[in-house]
């Protein structure tokens, strides 16, 4: 496998910048010099930008459902993945009528590989033994304010009604 570090005999971590000073201080060097050109770009448009708020839903939505249509379809050219990115925009639709929180839709998305990934490795390590999933009092803290978060919406709507202000 020739990557592009080691094309370069370069070894990745901490001994890049004592190995390799000269990549790592021109990619520094790079990053600040594109920064200061953005910063130069976005002061004079700034307005524009702010203009870009002014534009009305009816013309806007339409305008990013088509630029995401031609995404969608130029990556590998199937009406699947056009029908499947309806269907997922009229889940989304659905879920937000529902006032289901999409943030969470969406870490959990993002995230559940990798916390399906973590938790076969501690299973693996412990030997199938599930009692590692709370055997540490940090995780037993974590699953008690995971608990709580499941519960702060019905235990906060408890609290508004038997706390009602009186107006």
């Amino acid at each position: 496998m020739m990557g592009a570090l080691t094309l370069y005999n370069i070894t990745p971590g901490p001994q890049l910048f004592t190995e390799q000073p000269d990549i790592v201080w021109g990619l520094i060097a790079s990053l600040f010099i594109c920064n200061v050109i953005l910063l130069i770009m976005n002061i004079p448009l700034v307005g524009l930008f702010a203009k870009l708020l002014d534009v009305p839903n009816y013309i806007l939505i339409p305008a990013i459902a088509a630029v995401s249509f031609v995404g969608v379809y130029s990556i590998h050219s199937t009406t699947f993945d056009l029908v499947f990115m309806v269907a997922l925009g009229v889940f989304g639709y659905f879920l937000r009528k529902l006032n289901f929180p999409l943030s969470a839709l969406i870490l959990g998305y993002v995230l559940g590989e990798l916390m399906e990934s973590n938790l076969r490795r501690a299973l693996s390590i412990s030997q199938g033994e599930l009692s590692i999933l709370w055997s540490s009092p940090i995780t037993v803290v974590l699953w008690l304010l995971a608990i709580l978060m499941v519960f702060m919406p019905v235990i906060r709507s408890i609290y508004r009604r038997k706390f009602k202000p009186a107006i």
